[in-house]
């Protein structure tokens, strides 16, 4: 791995994914594997799983609507998927989305980066509601410069337009911009546009999207401040 001085050297913003970055995704499920049961897991997976299907779909149609209601509409389908889960706890599930759990090292390195004179900010796919929320339960708020969300370009990761809306909000060019993700399908398309890309890749997952590549892998948020 690259120290981080020469990760982010030259930059002066480092922009987060949220969903499955800073916060864990599967918390929310998690919170209630209890009463959903032996397939709570494989139950966490299609929701997440079919709710970026969907936010692809519809980007590639040229059609958009909020995260959150794609959120809703892929717990319906996991529901299906799962029958003997018990749809009395949709809207359980649904408040623990809103309030994800966030990775315990995601306070500790925003504040050390900001400590550094870098500014800090998220580009989520989530409406601004969700991110309002997750940030403010997570008490992230005051470490962040930014929270963005796709909802003002009205389009999903991977489209450029989505990654732009970083350079407007921080006046900053794409090259000043190191963009952290876990989801390599995110650092393709931030590679893409012009960003230096960080994958976390936490669970030790093999590289794709070669041409794409980012400039540094790293196995947690920790990574990004060791030199």
């Amino acid at each position: 791995m690259a120290s981080s001085a020469s990760l982010l050297s030259g930059v002066s913003a480092v922009v987060f994914d949220a969903y499955g970055t800073l916060f864990d995704v599967h918390s929310a499920v998690a919170r209630h594997a209890a009463a959903i049961g032996p397939e709570a897991a494989r139950f966490s997976e299609v929701w997440r799983g079919k709710q970026l299907e969907y936010s692809w779909v519809l980007s590639l149609a040229g059609r958009y609507e909020p995260f959150w209601i794609l959120t809703e509409r892929a717990l319906d389908y996991a529901f299906a998927r799962f029958p003997d889960v018990d749809r009395r706890l949709r809207p359980a599930l649904l408040e623990a989305y809103r309030t994800l759990d966030a990775y315990g090292n995601a306070g500790p390195t925003l504040a050390a980066l900001r400590q550094r004179g870098l500014r800090t900010g998220i580009l989520s796919n989530g409406d601004p509601a969700m991110l309002e929320a997750a940030v403010a339960s997570a008490g992230l708020a005051e470490n962040l410069d930014a929270v963005l969300s796709v909802d003002a370009a009205q389009v999903f990761k991977t489209h450029p337009r989505a990654y732009d809306i970083a350079l407007t909000a921080l006046s900053v060019a794409a090259d000043e911009v190191a963009f952290v993700s876990s989801n390599r399908w995110d650092i393709a398309g931030a590679t893409a546009f012009g960003f230096r890309t960080i994958w976390i890749n936490r669970a030790g997952l093999p590289d794709e999207y070669e041409t794409l590549a980012p400039r540094a892998v790293v196995s947690s948020l920790e990574d990004l401040l060791r030199v």
